[in-house]
């Protein structure tokens, strides 16, 4: 019977946990990073940034860029920004987002792009150089560094 309580009692504070962490609020966290990249019918980048939180955590991260479509180019983009939403911990950041976009541009070009990874949001935008030309769909990975 003590047994069956205490176990009570676990089950009842464990479910005022996990809301209190959802109610402690989103961070906001922003990510700067230098990509480049080629496509022809594949498309595949990489770089490196790193992700700023108002909670004070910086943290390196290496991007990579793998996807398909018509697609045609071979671009840089240098001192690219993002802007995250829906996370509520730093680790929510890593992983895969989705995207699809249309793209154009030759010598220096500028460029936007949104992605989703379930709830969480990624707004990314950046000058580059080169040139390139498509339609794709696109897996956008970040990973620790």
């Amino acid at each position: 019977m003590k047994s069956t309580v205490s176990l009570l009692l676990v089950l009842a504070a464990s479910a005022f946990v996990a809301p209190a962490a959802q109610a402690a609020g989103n961070i906001e966290c922003n990510l700067r990073y230098d990509m480049s990249g080629w496509s022809v019918f594949y498309k595949t980048a990489s770089g490196t940034g790193t992700i700023t939180c108002d909670n004070g955590m910086t943290m390196p991260v290496k991007l990579k860029v793998k996807g398909g479509g018509l697609t045609v180019g071979k671009s840089k983009i240098v001192d690219g920004t993002g802007r995250f939403s829906g996370a509520y911990s730093p680790n929510d950041l890593f992983g895969t987002y989705a995207a699809v976009g249309a793209h154009a541009g030759v010598i220096r070009s500028s460029g936007a792009a949104a992605m989703t990874k379930g709830d969480i949001s990624l707004a990314l935008a950046g000058t580059g150089k080169g040139w390139d030309l498509g339609i794709d769909g696109t897996a956008f990975t970040i990973e620790r560094r």
